[in-house]
């Protein structure tokens, strides 16, 4: 079978993948679809969550002040420490990196079921952002540079990041589970810790973000490293990296409208799409008439588990759409718009008509939300690699995800939240969401005009 390239000894099989290379995809998918699932797990627990450890009022400057903080603290501090775990993947390697990195986060959202406090809720969830964003840098980085083959590189990094929706899925269902099963449940003690609900379903959800630490630890003893990486670093021909680097003439217009346009992929995601549970409330009031307060919160989170459910039925099918385009149109500018136009129509129907008025609406939207919106994120997993060389592959790919998307995207979570503050319990939902239109339209419109500095990647493969 032929070799890619050409080269011999590069191990690489253009025909078909070896079983070590469909093992580092399957550690992939497991990272990639946790991924999503640690971060999707908060709107679907913050609510119920800020009810039972500050008691204060859906809609009160208290309740939204926590709510913008418990998005947007945990991906500072992820954006943070993600820009230097993607520093330290092109020192220490891509397999270590990524080990450590999900082991750290399955970990921190385990023990966040035993909170005594929003803040050690807030801590915990920290520790989870941390590892998310830098097993994404790491993940990616490694792919690429197993397929170096432009096309079957294109497809793996695609259809493994599809994967990421699934996870979306998964946390909807453990959710929905949580919330139907909490009360048959063991009663969540130990560690010394006083719970005031041993049996809060948010708890079990949290919990459950244990679940990839297991196969991580059984198969990391048969992880190879990155072999690009792991040769350069052998022949002593890797040049240290440096953020610095990023800004020299022939990389700094690619490191900063890459930074600007991930920042508007995940505005659009944590500043709109990742607040729809706080707006279901305002679209079952007439189910949860005349049913008690644990009832009628029941009927709410697992309404908001099926919206969820739908918007990553959609991220799917958008990510599943984005890797089978990205090997037949060879314009990065032209594939990212064919989400970014669509979109920019989209998201002030979703959620200014949708999510205000008609639950039935809502559903289908979501998935349209998801498809457009998710899609870009792979689109950001296939087209960073390419723009970044080998010694600084980690550091650019980190410094795009991390500052710009988890730093400055996620901020529009707190900027949703801090507008959508109003003394009117009853219409606090249709509020966020018609902030949450205004949100996303804005910044689909920047990221729309941003795009026509995208540089195009100069050749197939990846940049040495």
């Amino acid at each position: 079978m032929a070799k890619v390239g050409g080269k011999e000894g590069s191990g690489i099989i253009v025909a078909g993948l070896t079983p070590m290379q469909w093992l580092i995809c399957a550690i992939a998918v497991i990272g990639f679809a946790f991924d999503t699932y640690e971060i999707l797990m908060l709107q679907l627990i913050v609510r119920p969550a800020l009810l039972e450890l500050t008691g204060a009022v859906p809609g009160s400057p208290e309740f939204q002040m926590w709510v913008g903080r418990l998005f947007y603290v945990p991906a500072f501090a992820g954006g943070v420490f993600g820009l230097i775990g993607g520093y330290l993947t092109d020192i220490l390697g891509r397999r270590r990196v990524l080990t450590y990195s999900i082991l750290l986060y399955a970990f921190g959202s385990f023990f966040s079921g035993y909170s005594t406090s929003v803040e050690m809720l807030l801590f915990l969830r920290c520790c989870v952002f941390v590892g998310v964003c830098v097993e994404f840098v790491a993940a990616t980085a490694w792919l690429a540079e197993l397929f170096v083959e432009s096309e079957k590189r294109e497809k793996v990094l695609g259809y493994t990041q599809a994967f990421s929706s699934f996870g979306g899925l998964m946390v909807a269902t453990a959710n929905g589970l949580c919330v139907t099963y909490a009360a048959s449940f063991p009663a969540i003690a130990g560690f010394g810790f006083q719970l005031a609900d041993p049996h809060a379903a948010w708890r079990y959800t949290l919990m459950t973000g244990l679940i990839p630490a297991i196969p991580v630890i059984l198969i990391r003893p048969f992880l190879p490293e990155s072999p690009v990486w792991a040769e350069r670093r052998a022949a002593g021909t890797l040049k240290r990296p440096s953020i610095a680097a990023l800004f020299a003439p022939e990389l700094r217009r690619t490191t900063l409208v890459t930074t600007l346009m991930v920042a508007m992929s995940y505005g659009a995601a944590f500043g709109a799409i990742n607040q729809v549970a706080q707006m279901v409330p305002g679209l079952v009031t007439d189910q949860t008439q005349g049913l008690a307060a644990p009832q009628a919160a029941q009927v709410v989170q697992a309404t908001a588990a099926r919206v969820t459910g739908a918007n990553e039925i959609g991220g799917m099918v958008g990510r599943v759409l984005l890797a089978l385009l990205a090997v037949r149109i060879v314009s990065r500018q032209k594939l990212i718009r064919l989400f970014q136009i669509p979109g920019l129509i989209a998201m002030p129907i979703v959620f200014g008509v949708a999510a205000t008025s008609n639950l039935d609406w809502l559903y289908p939207g979501m998935f349209i939300a998801g498809m457009l919106t998710v899609a870009q994120f792979s689109f950001w997993g296939n087209y960073l690699p390419r723009v970044y060389p080998v010694h600084l592959r980690g550091t650019g790919e980190s410094f795009a995800m991390n500052i710009g998307g988890r730093l400055i995207g996620t901020l529009f979570a707190a900027v949703t939240a801090t507008l959508a503050i109003t003394s009117d319990r009853a219409f606090a939902p249709t509020k966020i969401a018609l902030v949450a239109a205004g949100v996303a339209t804005s910044v689909y419109l920047v990221g729309l005009i941003a795009s026509y500095w995208l540089p195009e990647p100069k050749e197939a493969t990846l940049a040495e």
